[in-house]
């Protein structure tokens, strides 16, 4: 079966121009239907060639080609391969089992291991070394064949996946939020390797307590209550999943990422992520200070709406057009040092007075959105404080346009 996910959208195409202080904006941006349940966000720059009388032949590499830091297009997360068109990533699926015996299925995206994550194609955050507090990281045994045994952690991926937007003009909060997947108490996607020392990694659970023949959708259309909600196809005989991805920027430069879990239910349901209470283990509001384990996102509730309106942003947005909420993302690799796949929410809410002025837009960049907080024209929800909101999401980076 397929699960209709109401919160689904689809950008097929962009246009980014740069501003002449180098500010990169979007100016165009084209919605689609989502066809077959593939219908990731999306916004693709425009090639090089566009307002300027070169053919695009006569271009060469982009910079990113001979340093990573560099302007152009760059994939983050190696280990498989991206669909830039499709909005996908098909990665490895692993199979290990729970200390009492079921089957889980896996996969790998993020390390504290600097050598392994080069070797493995993954991405290196050694922030995650400071997540093993309280049940954020579940423990797990190494065996000698490869297998890895986790002792606790389990997820329902049976419930239907609902989502009821609120009323006009609010769509956000929503007035009925039901995660398709939901963890136990001691679920975590983190998971400290006992018998590799302070080994962590992110391994998100795809499947759970079924065998191989169950799950293998290689063509799509896959049951959704067997499998988590990112699913497109999966094929255990093939050894690979096919995952839905999501659109971002960091500082203003647009990427794809991975989101698997949440640590609330109504922002797991938003995301088609797991519900993962045991995140909130971890210590939030001090994200570059000393032994943090997360990163900031920003998040809108408010931001502009209207599904033509190239401006648009936001969760009440996402809820009212389908599509999706366009957060902003801190420090990622080759952008930053201080990346981490578990980001730390930081929800803002235009107040009445930028929006009578005209200030409400849509922003991409950390410092924008610092900048108008410090000004009083963005706080907390309900004109709270502006910061942590207590929401943490597990979005491992995938690859950046820019």
């Amino acid at each position: 079966m397929h699960r209709s996910v109401e919160n689904r959208w689809s950008l097929r195409s962009g246009v980014l121009s740069a501003l002449a202080t180098g500010v990169l904006v979007v100016t165009s941006l084209v919605p689609v239907l989502a066809q077959s349940g593939v219908d990731p966000g999306e916004i693709q720059p425009a090639p090089p060639s566009i307002g300027a009388d070169v053919p695009l032949v006569y271009f060469g590499a982009a910079p990113s080609t001979v340093n990573p830091s560099f302007v152009g297009p760059h994939q983050l997360l190696t280990a498989g391969k991206v669909d830039l068109d499709a909005g996908t990533v098909t990665l490895p699926l692993y199979q290990g089992r729970m200390k009492s015996g079921e089957t889980v299925w896996y996969i790998l995206t993020d390390t504290n291991d600097l050598g392994n994550s080069q070797q493995l194609g993954i991405n290196y955050s050694a922030k995650l070394t400071y997540a093993n507090v309280g049940h954020a990281a579940r423990t797990g045994t190494l065996q000698a064949d490869g297998t890895l045994v986790f002792d606790s952690g389990k997820v329902d991926f049976s419930p239907e996946h609902k989502l009821t937007p609120g009323d006009a003009p609010n769509a956000f909060p929503p007035k009925a939020a039901q995660p398709g997947a939901v963890g136990d108490q001691n679920y975590s996607p983190l998971v400290h390797i006992q018998n590799a020392g302070d080994t962590i990694y992110n391994a998100p659970m795809i499947a759970y307590n079924v065998s191989a023949s169950q799950i293998e959708f290689p063509n799509g259309n896959p049951d959704y209550r067997l499998v988590h909600d990112k699913v497109v196809s999966i094929s255990p005989k093939a050894g690979t999943v096919t995952l839905r991805l999501t659109t971002g920027f960091s500082f203003a430069r647009p990427v794809l990422y991975l989101s698997t879990e949440a640590n609330d239910p109504t922002l797991a349901t938003i995301e088609g992520a797991t519900y993962a209470p045991a995140l909130s283990d971890i210590g939030i509001g001090r994200d570059d200070g000393a032994f943090s384990a997360v990163e900031r996102l920003f998040a809108f509730t408010n931001g502009p709406t209207g599904g033509d309106n190239p401006q648009r942003q936001g969760l009440n947005s996402a809820l009212t057009d389908g599509r999706g909420p366009l957060n902003i993302l801190g420090g990622i690799p080759t952008v930053a040092t201080d990346y981490s796949p578990i980001w730390d929410a930081n929800v803002g809410e235009w107040t009445a007075d930028a929006i009578q002025k005209g200030y409400r837009s849509r922003l991409i960049d950390e410092f924008e959105i610092l900048g108008f907080a410090q000004r009083g024209f963005i706080t907390g929800p309900g004109g709270g404080k502006y910061g942590s909101s207590g929401l943490i999401i597990n979005c491992p980076i995938v690859t950046r346009f820019l």
